[in-house]
C-alpha cells in the first residue's frame, strides 16, 4: 500500500504534536504515541495498492505546487467500525482541491477500498487519535485545541507502507 502524504510547516506540525501530547497526558489514544521515525503531521492525499511507472517522478513535479494554505478548523470524527477517529480538519482551498486532483489524476481513481480519497469523497485532515471509543472522543474534544491553526502544506511524501520507506518528493 502507497499513500501520498502533504506535510506541513513547522507551526502547523507543533500544534498538531501539541494535539497529540494533550491526548497522551490525558491517557487517551492518540497519533503521537507511535514511536517510528516516519510518524509526522500530515495530510493524506491518496492511496493506492499501487503506482503506475514513472509515478514518483511525476508526483515530485506535481508537489511543484506547493507550498499551499493549511488552516486546521477544531475537530472532526470519523466513524471507523464499532470505533472512531479524531481529527483536526483541513479547511479546502482552491489550491488544495487542485493538488489532491492533481494527484489522483496521476495515481488513477481509487479501489473501492480507499474510496476516501477519491476527487468527490476526499476529506482533508491531520489525524489526531484512531479507535476511540465514544466515551475517550467526548474526553477529547474537551483536551485538544479548538482554535483555527494558519501555515502551509509545505511538503510531499510518498510512504510504502509494506516496505515502511519515505521517499521525499518535495
Amino acid at each position: 500500500m502507497f499513500s501520498i502524504e502533504s506535510l506541513p510547516d513547522d507551526v502547523v506540525d507543533a500544534a498538531v504534536r501539541a494535539d497529540w501530547q494533550r491526548l497522551i497526558d490525558a491517557d487517551l489514544p492518540s497519533a503521537g504515541r507511535h514511536p517510528s521515525d516516519s510518524n509526522r503531521p500530515h495530510v493524506t492525499l491518496a492511496v493506492r495498492d499501487d503506482l503506475p511507472e514513472d509515478a514518483v517522478r511525476e508526483l515530485a513535479r506535481a508537489g511543484g505546487a506547493l507550498p499551499v494554505e493549511c488552516r486546521l478548523g477544531g475537530a472532526v470524527v470519523f466513524a471507523a467500525g464499532e470505533r472512531f477517529v479524531l481529527a483536526r480538519p483541513v479547511v479546502m482551498s482552491a489550491a488544495l482541491l487542485r493538488l489532491h486532483a492533481d494527484i489522483v489524476d496521476l495515481v488513477g481513481p481509487p479501489p473501492a477500498r480507499y474510496a476516501v480519497t477519491a476527487k468527490d469523497r476526499w476529506t482533508p485532515h491531520m489525524t489526531l487519535a484512531r479507535r476511540m471509543t465514544a466515551e475517550q472522543v467526548g474526553r477529547a474534544l474537551g483536551i485538544v485545541g479548538a482554535s483555527t491553526i494558519e501555515g502551509e502544506l509545505t511538503g510531499l511524501r510518498l510512504w510504502d507502507a509494506e516496505a515502511k520507506v519515505v521517499t521525499p518528493l518535495r
